[in-house]
């Protein structure tokens, strides 16, 4: 419960493709020329300014590394990749095809698209906004080719021993004598003309290390080789450095000198943590302010990747989505939140960046997860504010983006794609030709931007919630001590530091109010807030502003508690000041 100083900032992330795209076609498995892309150059001035208006801090451009896609851009020079191995028409933009380049189809002068890109980023820079990418480390494009590296580099896989299945020396892991064969069930969305040759075959991405994958596993991509011997016991073999290590440091100090200040690393916990704690500390000696995230998904790893790894902040995936997801859709209780904090607290709390969608998550609107944007605005409300961590938004979250129909590859999941060429119809009405205003948008979508534009301001603002220390009240109002607070559906926690004390109380039940009282125990009132035993305060209102004020002895706090009358789905945020 010790206050941690550490700015906390907001990432809105963008899918690049799609952010700008005004084409409202959407026919499925579209071309580019059908369905159109959004650009570099639409991120432009106007639309840097609405988000930082909006109150982000970082943007994390999602898909910028060129990778494949069944669009030919052969007359540029670039190889076209065969559609057995492709996922989409436009490709996933976590199958790498050169880790040097960016994607062809955000470009809108495709010649010229490393200059669009860092255009891009002083764009964003002068608008004090910061750059994230992805950097995808465990796995390539099948096809991988790398046309824009600098001429001292050695491509992945161009010095392999293709003979031997791993070889600490080899970037690759190969099946040898074995052709690949393309997973049973896949059709490709264009006409094949020739089947796809691949002798040795190479082990799949998501560690299948045999010929031919399911179509169910990232068929593809190919996995790389950090040293680690997959099929003698995971042995590994770090010492010389690997060199895919070497390879590996030289591509994020290429994007690191480009302007990028921080890398969001896919499936960071497929790559040996070893890997980390060395790459880490050599890339920012070229910028020490470079953040770094890792996408992880077990528990039992956090502190190794944050100690050993270095890692700057974690994916709270399993832990604070997935029980805040539960509650949401009626089959979890607020008792798991405690949990959380329980198992996150001490050394890595503030460490855990928190979100209820991106680009691989359902919807919130979507008939998949809540079906209605608002149900989940208290859980986007403790999601920002249970600790000091990072806060981040996936683009059209904050209009309730509906995915109601089949866009290509990925069917319809309540996702918006990310394999194919598409338009985001709530966005194309805040983007509104170029103007990025909220003109075309609902009376409900203004509302619900309102919102969300409302608790980025409250979380920049406010020094309990961006520096302050955390206490759990569950404990002191469950088990009949405070009158009708149910543990299951009601939450409540302290957010202070020396000079500010925020008391939060959450509502997640969707159909019942509560009329209840909130107590703070005496120790912590007097050891925590340390707060005076005598005289009035004033519960003034700060998240929603139009909450009612409260006015209490301090010795009616901690005995017989806050009066509090909360409405379904709500939250209230007040603050502890002495009248």
């Amino acid at each position: 419960m010790t206050a941690v100083n550490q700015d906390k900032f907001i990432i809105y992330q963008i899918f690049t493709r799609l952010f700008g795209n005004r084409n409202t076609t959407n026919k499925v498995y579209g071309t580019i020329e059908e369905n159109g892309s959004g650009k570099f150059n639409d991120i432009d001035d106007v639309a840097l300014g609405a988000l930082k208006e909006f109150g982000v801090t970082h943007l994390w451009y999602t898909g910028v590394i060129e990778h494949a896609t069944l669009t030919d851009y052969s007359q540029y020079g670039i190889h076209p990749d065969h559609p057995l191995i492709v996922k989409g028409i436009a490709g996933s933009p976590y199958a790498v095809k050169d880790y040097y380049d960016v994607d062809p189809d955000l470009a809108v002068d495709v010649p010229n698209r490393m200059q669009e890109f860092q255009d891009l980023v002083a764009r964003t820079h002068a608008h004090d906004l910061k750059v994230i990418i992805d950097f995808i480390p465990n796995h390539v494009a099948r096809q991988y080719w790398s046309d824009m590296r600098p001429e001292s580099i050695r491509d992945f896989g161009e010095d392999d021993d293709h003979t031997v299945s791993f070889n600490p020396a080899n970037n690759f892991y190969y099946i040898p004598n074995h052709d690949f064969v393309v997973p049973e069930g896949h059709t490709p969305p264009l006409p094949v003309a020739a089947p796809y040759h691949e002798r040795p075959a190479k082990a799949t991405g998501n560690d299948v290390f045999q010929a031919q994958p399911s179509q169910y596993d990232w068929y593809e991509t190919i996995k790389l080789n950090y040293g680690v011997d997959y099929l003698n016991g995971r042995t590994t073999h770090f010492d010389p450095i690997p060199s895919t290590w070497l390879k590996m440091r030289d591509i994020l100090i290429y994007w690191t000198r480009k302007g990028v200040d921080g890398f969001r690393c896919d499936m960071a916990e497929m790559v040996p943590v070893e890997f980390w704690g060395w790459v880490i500390p050599e890339v920012k000696k070229e910028n020490p302010a470079l953040i770094f995230i890792a996408e992880i998904y077990n528990p039992y790893e956090y502190r190794n990747y944050i100690n050993t790894g270095k890692f700057d902040y974690l994916y709270d995936k399993v832990g604070l989505y997935n029980s805040l997801r539960r509650i949401i859709e009626g089959n979890g209780t607020a008792e798991d939140i405690t949990r959380v904090w329980q198992q996150e607290s001490g050394d890595f709390s503030e460490h855990m960046l928190r979100f209820l969608e991106n680009h691989d998550e359902q919807r919130i609107a979507s008939r998949y997860f809540a079906g209605n944007p608002w149900t989940s605005l208290p859980a986007m409300v403790l999601s920002a504010t249970l600790h000091t961590g990072p806060l981040m938004i996936y683009f059209g979250q904050e209009l309730g983006v509906d995915p109601t129909q089949q866009e290509g590859f990925q069917g319809e999941d309540g996702r918006t794609t990310i394999f194919d060429y598409w338009g985001v119809p709530e966005l194309q009405q805040w983007v509104n030709d170029g103007k990025f205003n909220e003109e075309l948008l609902s009376t409900e979508q203004k509302a619900l931007r309102d919102y969300y534009r409302n608790l980025n301001a409250f979380v920049l603002k406010n020094e309990a919630v961006y520096a302050g220390g955390f206490y759990d009240l569950q404990y002191v109002n469950v088990d009949g001590q405070s009158a009708n607070y149910d543990k299951t559906f009601i939450y409540s926690y302290l957010r202070y530091t020396e000079k500010q004390k925020l008391l939060f109380v959450y509502n997640f039940n969707e159909s019942r109010s509560v009329e209840t009282t909130v107590k703070i125990p005496q120790d912590a009132w007097t050891n925590v807030l340390k707060l005076g035993n005598t005289g009035l305060y004033k519960l003034k209102p700060v998240f929603p502003p139009e909450t009612t004020q409260v006015q209490l002895r301090a010795a009616e706090i901690t005995s017989t508690g806050v009066h509090m009358e909360l409405p379904p789905i709500s939250v209230f945020a007040l603050e502890i000041v002495p009248k």
